[in-house]
């Protein structure tokens, strides 16, 4: 067996130690029904792309019943409010009418949707602000086929993300740094194309009108969670509360039986579209790169415990964060294959029981790697990588400063 003290021996002939620290089981009947609809839909979508089945983005019919119910919940939302502004007026006078429709209004607009808006506190760039980055933003988009970003957000995740904010519909790319200088030029176009792919999918999750509706359930859910240990007026409460927790809990299974092919086949298409950006290989790459997440958030916790730990009598009280990228970068260069091996092994080991929205990566490599590897369309050359690492040098001195002083969560 090979040892790298950093990871865990295992043994790739029986799998022993494999998976040393298997996730705990999510308490929870809703949790496990996700899991079971996500393992369901995941195995019969990748069954279908292996056969030579075609991947198309669109809404079908699920997907329309999914946004039918979503209405009807943003109408539940609007009469209560109504209700309420009714009591309040009609019943003006009447101390018990008048309270009952204040709790009604104000029940209402915890529940009233929410669209994102752009972060306040994070490192926005805007297209004056990193005009290559945009312009390689801009050929991918075009490969995606899609309007690009307004905003680029900077932050410490090891990770990336795009969503909607405001009902203006900016889009929002948000770069996780510690991701971002661990990947090569290849991984990073895949990394952007895979983002932009989103917008072009199809995916329902992702709309304005589900999303909030979705969130509006999710406050109910937890309004009428039942009182553990209650006493007896809680008690009643809980068997009050029977009827109505029951119908959302149902009506969160529903959507999640209506929406997860949905959600896992847009990750696929996102897949295919970072694939034809950077491509296949590059691809298959970055979910590689995705694997070892967890380590890349430790070796970045490691370092930035032991930069604030040198003496600041040395003069380094405003530099320590100098060569933070350069040591997580090296850190990731050095990860053996085999390491990479057992991630893959332990993804195809749990499945969706940690994520079951997003199909296991084993099984986005496998889509992937189905039919003849692809060119990449966008192709990014040492002058304009140089052009872009010019215009984040100021944020990567920002974050890094940020993660020495504020330290890694988790």
């Amino acid at each position: 067996m090979p040892v790298d003290s950093r990871f865990a021996a295992w043994c790739g002939v029986c799998d022993w130690n494999v998976d040393p620290a298997e996730p705990a089981e999510e308490p929870g009947r809703l949790a496990r029904v996700r899991r079971t609809l996500a393992r369901r839909h995941g195995e019969r979508l990748l069954a279908e792309v292996s056969a030579g089945g075609a991947l198309r983005p669109g809404k079908d019919t699920s997907a329309l019943l999914a946004h039918g119910i979503a209405l009807a919940v943003h109408g539940v939302t609007v009469a209560l409010v109504a209700g309420g502004v009714w009591c309040v007026v009609g019943g003006w006078g009447n101390p018990v009418v008048v309270v009952a429709g204040l709790f009604l209004v104000a029940l209402g607009w915890s529940l009233r949707p929410r669209l994102p808006r752009l972060p306040k506190d994070a490192l926005l760039l805007y297209r004056a602000d990193a005009p290559a980055l945009y312009g390689l933003i801009d050929e991918i988009a075009r490969v995606a086929g899609t309007r690009s970003v307004d905003v680029i957000a900077v932050d410490a995740d090891v990770n990336a993300s795009v969503t909607t904010c405001g009902v203006r519909g900016h889009r929002l790319l948000t770069l996780g740094l510690p991701l971002w200088e661990t990947l090569e030029h290849r991984q990073r176009i895949a990394l952007l194309g895979h983002e932009l792919g989103h917008y072009s999918n199809g995916d329902t999750r992702r709309g304005a009108v589900f999303g909030t509706a979705y969130r509006s359930l999710t406050i109910w859910h937890y309004y009428l969670e039942p009182t553990e240990d209650p006493a007896p007026l809680e008690m009643l409460a809980n068997l009050v509360y029977l009827v109505p927790r029951s119908l959302v809990s149902g009506l969160l299974m529903l959507l999640d039986q209506l929406t997860l092919r949905s959600k896992q086949r847009a990750e696929y298409l996102a897949d295919s579209v970072a694939a034809q950006a950077g491509s296949t290989e590059a691809a298959v790459e970055l979910l590689d790169r995705l694997l070892v997440a967890e380590s890349v958030h430790i070796a970045l916790r490691r370092e930035s415990i032991r930069l604030r730990a040198l003496p600041r009598s040395a003069g380094r009280s405003e530099g320590r964060q100098d060569g933070l990228w350069e040591v997580l970068a090296a850190h990731v260069e050095s990860i053996p294959e085999h390491e990479y091996e057992r991630q893959r092994r332990v993804g195809a080991r749990r499945g969706h029981s940690v994520d079951d929205t997003h199909p296991p990566t084993h099984q986005r490599r496998a889509c992937l790697l189905v039919g003849a590897p692809v060119p990449a369309a966008v192709v990014s050359d040492a002058d304009r990588e140089q052009r872009i690492a010019a215009e984040l040098a100021d944020a990567r001195g920002q974050v890094a400063r940020q993660i020495v002083r504020d330290g890694v969560d988790g």
